[in-house]
């Protein structure tokens, strides 16, 4: 399995650790992520995936699914 890791931000999170939560859980469910993490201070999301089974266009929609709005992700 090879894996990519990408960053994007999260518009909307606010302070609380809640919004935050909802991200990662949403993350964590799309197939081929196997780490999220999402700082809710910087409004950043950190996303560990394989590329064979995950694009970033669905962890883009993922986020929007629960009513945030994602950045442009960066492959790292």
């Amino acid at each position: 399995m090879r894996t990519e890791r990408l960053t994007m931000a999260i518009y909307g999170l606010g302070c609380g650790g809640g919004g935050a939560l909802t991200v990662e859980r949403a993350l964590a469910k799309v197939p081929g992520v196997s780490r999220a993490y999402v700082n809710p201070a910087t409004e950043m999301a950190y996303v560990e995936y394989d590329p064979a089974l995950a694009r970033a266009e669905q962890l883009v929609v993922a986020v929007e699914r629960v009513g945030f709005r994602a950045g442009e992700p960066t492959v790292r």
